[in-house]
């Protein structure tokens, strides 16, 4: 699986950008804006066709999975350290049936000690990002956690390899579609290489 993570502040054309996305396979798409309120992010998914609503994961503002047909949740660190030990009140007025719940982590052993069962899971900085300048990776190994752990961090069409050999079950990509001049032909270019890559895994 491949998720991509939203850019924190708009980029030109970003609407049109993550339609072509779609269209070229894009199935997991992470709405993380973190400074926008409620009403920019119901505006924000207005623009999107309803077709792909079940392509979209919420970071903020949950209660919009009610009014659109999202795919998901997911948790940021911190909120799902404060919410997640009463999970029943949280979701109580939440319509979460066949919907996706997921989460961030940066710690693997946080991840694997955490009793909820999550959809998947988020681990990074596995390599060095490249969306946040200095954020540098820490290699993590993840072949003795048995849970869907999503690897972050520096991911590019040349080292999806290393992500299975350190016992990742997807990608997650930021800066290495937003970041660069043709968002769409780069993730053309991971998409293909990580098929590429599921490919040899199993032929090992």
């Amino acid at each position: 699986m491949i998720v991509l993570i939203a850019p924190e502040e708009d980029v030109p054309n970003e609407i049109e950008i993550l339609h072509q996305l779609f269209n070229a396979g894009l199935q997991y798409y992470h709405l993380r804006k973190p400074f926008k309120d409620l009403k920019q992010h119901k505006e924000y998914l207005n623009k999107i066709k309803p077709e792909y609503y079940n392509r979209v994961i919420i970071h903020h503002h949950h209660e919009l999975i009610n009014s659109y047909n999202l795919k998901g949740i997911h948790f940021q660190e911190q909120k799902r350290r404060d919410t997640i030990d009463n999970p029943t009140r949280y979701f109580k007025d939440l319509n979460m049936f066949g919907k996706t719940i997921s989460s961030s982590f940066h710690d693997p052993e946080e991840l694997n000690s955490c009793y909820f069962e999550f959809d998947y899971h988020l681990l990074s900085p596995v390599f060095n990002s490249i969306s946040k300048k200095g954020y540098k990776g820490r290699g993590f190994n993840v072949n003795h956690i048995n849970k869907t752990i999503v690897g972050m961090g520096g991911v590019t069409a040349e080292n999806l390899s290393k992500f299975n050999t350190l016992g990742y079950k997807g990608i997650g990509v930021l800066g290495g579609v937003w970041n660069s001049k043709n968002p769409l032909e780069a993730f053309k270019q991971i998409n293909e290489a990580y098929i590429t890559s599921l490919k040899n895994r199993n032929n090992d």
